[in-house]
């Protein structure tokens, strides 16, 4: 009998050219960004979680929903968000959540989840820049602005 197994393919597609990949040159550009692209109907309701992938010369590559939760806090799978994170051979990310009441300060849980990530990617030599707290108004809390990162 011939052993069997599955093909494992991995694949990421680059729809927009790397010339056009906007530079994210701080928390305000990340957030601006990251807020541009939130679900603005669902901002205020629920939490989500997204990372902003980027190159080594901390250009935009995508953006990934890894998350959406209730309305006061979402699941992370560290898994799912390395994986992400390596298949499209990403150096450098900025995590990004919203917190629906508008409360921009960072949770306990907020925080260990965030020391959390940064421990795992230095194993693979990928850079957590950041960590952003949204508000449905725009308004942003930036992990590395305030020291916290």
């Amino acid at each position: 009998m011939k052993l069997q197994v599955n093909e494992i393919k991995i694949s990421y597609k680059q729809g927009l050219p790397s010339s056009k990949w906007l530079k994210i040159n701080s928390s305000d550009s990340a957030a601006q960004l990251l807020f541009e692209h939130w679900d603005k109907d669902t901002i205020g309701i629920q939490e989500s979680f997204k990372v902003l992938l980027l190159n080594n010369s901390n250009k935009a590559k995508g953006i990934y929903q890894l998350s959406q939760g209730g309305i006061t806090s979402t699941l992370i799978d560290l898994r799912i968000l390395f994986a992400v994170i390596l298949k499209s051979l990403s150096v450098a990310v900025i995590l990004a959540h919203n917190h629906p009441s508008g409360k921009l300060n960072p949770s306990e849980a907020d925080q260990n989840l965030t020391r959390r990530i940064k421990q795992a990617a230095e194993l693979f030599d990928i850079k957590v820049l950041d960590h952003l707290i949204l508000a449905p108004n725009g308004n942003y809390y930036s992990f590395a602005d305030n020291g916290i990162l």
